[in-house]
Parts: structure tokens; sequence; C-alpha cells
């Protein structure tokens, strides 16, 4: 489930003169795993790793990065040769903290959180399975889908520069994946449900990261499509499944977090500015590459700011004027940041706006989980 605040994480735009050359092969499913010495085939259009290694530059500062941003998986990142350090920087741990307070949300939201050692357990549960393992999975099939994309615009990356087999990759996506099912029934169990609902949404979430990044449907050649599902799977699916847990899910909630998915699908264009050369010339019409850059950054503070402030005129129509204006106060010094950095240069100052900027976001969800306590 994949991150919306998701994402802090950035990184700078890279330009290659090497022409790179993709090879396709054939057509292969996820139901068709076969654990042989050469790969698991899982995938669509599968490229040849080493031959991406070949023609991509190194361009990663080996000794400038930093180790910290290689555990994160962000920008100025050191290079790694261990594989486990590998492993964890394709789950790009930077973008787990939207989910695990999406997990905070839903149980403040239930009114049925208590400060007891078997909810905080169940709590810590979902958080894993919302962000180690399902976002986790999420962002490392991304990274296998963006290989293409990361030969252009970041040929250092671990997919493109080789320093992660095929085997290894796909091998990362399936435990990841099994693990966060594994623990969505787990959780159904403990909470006495007679339909396992958190065991679906966890299934659907993570189809939807499938088909995300996978042709032929790969949502996220579409800007408004996929940015749309990226933010209501970092916003909404976190909260509800919290929610499941201690209580139930109620029309507000759905309308809300669905609101809130909108400001998510703000928050994922922030990320798009720094791939708009390989998105251009891979034809994804992400929405800086559709729009231009200049209307893009405006469609973005855009859903940000009037989805924000339509949740404060709802909370306030509903009766719950202190709420609506904790979330008011709590939208100005994003504007005020908005100015300040991302609409003066959204590449240059992405990483900067998204730290200054989205804690105050973060705020006002917990803000609105409180105002709809039931």
């Amino acid at each position: 489930m994949s991150s919306v605040i998701n994402t802090v994480s950035s990184i700078g735009l890279s330009k290659v003169n090497a022409t790179y050359r993709i090879r396709s092969r054939k057509l292969l499913t996820p139901a068709s795993v076969s654990f042989s010495r050469r790969r698991l085939p899982v995938i669509a259009a599968e490229t040849d790793t080493n031959e991406v290694k070949s023609q991509a530059p190194d361009k990663a500062p080996a000794a400038g990065g930093s180790s910290f941003n290689q555990l994160l998986g962000i920008k100025g990142a050191a290079k790694e040769t261990n594989k486990w350090k590998i492993r964890l920087q394709l789950t790009k741990p930077v973008t787990w903290p939207p989910l695990v307070w999406g997990v905070v949300c839903g149980a403040a939201a239930s009114g049925n959180f208590h400060w007891n050692l078997e909810d905080v357990a169940k709590s810590v549960l979902c958080m894993i399975m919302s962000g180690p393992c399902l976002t986790g999975y999420t962002q490392t099939i991304n990274d296998w889908y963006d290989r293409e994309i990361d030969a252009i615009n970041e040929p250092y990356r671990p997919i493109p520069s080789g320093a992660i087999s095929e085997n290894e990759v796909i091998t990362q996506i399936w435990v990841l994946l099994l693990a966060g099912l594994a623990i969505a029934g787990i959780l159904d169990v403990w909470a006495g449900h007679d339909f396992p609902i958190v065991f679906y949404l966890a299934l659907g979430g993570s189809l939807l990261s499938y088909i995300y990044s996978a042709p032929p449907l790969k949502l996220k050649q579409n800007g408004w499509i996929g940015n749309f599902a990226l933010g209501a799977s970092y916003i909404s699916l976190p909260w509800w499944d919290a929610l499941f847990l201690f209580s139930y899910l109620t029309p507000d909630i759905i309308v809300l977090t669905l609101l809130y998915s909108i400001a998510g699908l703000g928050i994922a264009i922030v990320n798009d500015f720094k791939s708009i050369e390989g998105d251009r010339a891979l034809g994804l019409q992400s929405l800086p590459v559709a729009f231009g850059a200049e209307t893009a950054k405006w469609i973005c503070v855009g859903a940000i700011d009037i989805t924000q402030i339509s949740v404060a005129g709802y909370l306030l129509g509903a009766g719950k004027p202190y709420y609506a204006l904790a979330l008011l106060a709590l939208i100005i010094p994003q504007v005020v940041f908005q100015f300040q950095y991302f609409l003066k240069d959204p590449v240059k100052y992405d990483v900067k706006y998204q730290a200054s900027a989205q804690p105050f976001l973060v705020l006002g969800l917990l803000v609105t989980a409180l105002a709809t306590s039931h």
C-alpha cells in the first residue's frame, strides 16, 4: 500500500546521453512462478538487467553518498554491496510512515482503541503489514517495472545498475506480498471477524499496486488515475484496516478518506517532476508531461489545499467548528511552504518542500480522525 505523505523521498533528475536498448520477452504472469536457476518469471515485458547495467553510466556519488540515505531509499544514497541493505533500499523505508500513520488515524477514529497490550499489539502488527510488508512490496514491484525509466533517470539505482539480480528482486516481491497477506489473515482471526475483511483489503490493495506498476494496465501511465490510486492506497486502506480491527467503517469515514486521497494525488504529483525526461521517453502521461511543469505544479497544490479546505468545511457543517478551525490553521503553513519552495522549483526543492509542509498535512489527518471518532 502503497506512500501519502509517502513521500519524503525524492531523487534528483539525471540525464544520460546514452541510448538504451530494451529487450522485451514473452508475457509471463504471477501464476507461472518457477524457481529456476535463471529467474522466477512473474513479470510482463521483462528486461535483461545485465544489459541495462552495461549501458547505464554510474552516476551515484560513491564517496559523497550517505549510508543513511541508502537505507531509507532516498536521494543522495551511498553505493552499497551488502545485499540485505540493497533489499531494504528497494522497499524505501522512508515511504512507510504514511501507512503507519494511517493505522494510527484509523485506531483514533474507531473510538474503541484502548491503551492495553492487546490493542497495542494489534496496531503494531497492522503497521508491520501496511508498512514494511505491503508498502515494501509496492515499492519493490514499482522499481522492477520502472527499471527502464530508471535506466534513463537514475541508472545508479539497484536494479538498472545490476547491484541485485532479477531472481533476488522477484523473490523479494513474493516474500513481502505473502507475508503481508498472512499477517492480514492473522489480524482477521484475532479480531474475531466472520468475514476476513482485513485480508481482502490487503489483497485488493496489493492488486491495485500491481496494476499501478505493471503492464498491460499500468495505471501510472495516466497521471490522474495512477496518482489517485496511489493516494487512495496510502491513505484510505490503512485507515480502514485499523477501523475494522477496533470498530466498523462508517459512511463519513469513507467520504473523508477518499477526499484525502485527492490530496494524496497532489502529493504523488510532487514525485513526478523528477522523472519528466524518462516518462516522456517511454510515453507515460504523468501530469507534468501531459500539462507541462508550470501547469502541473498548480494542479498539485490545488489538489492538496482544496481537499483540506473541503474537509474543514465538512467538519464545520457536521457541527465540529473547533476541529475545522484546527484543520484550517494547519493548512496555512503548507501554503507558505508551497510558495517558498515548491512553486519556485518543484524539482530542486521537492524534498525540502515535503519535509517542511507534509508534517502539517499529517497532523490534519489526525485532527480529522479525532473529529470523526465514534
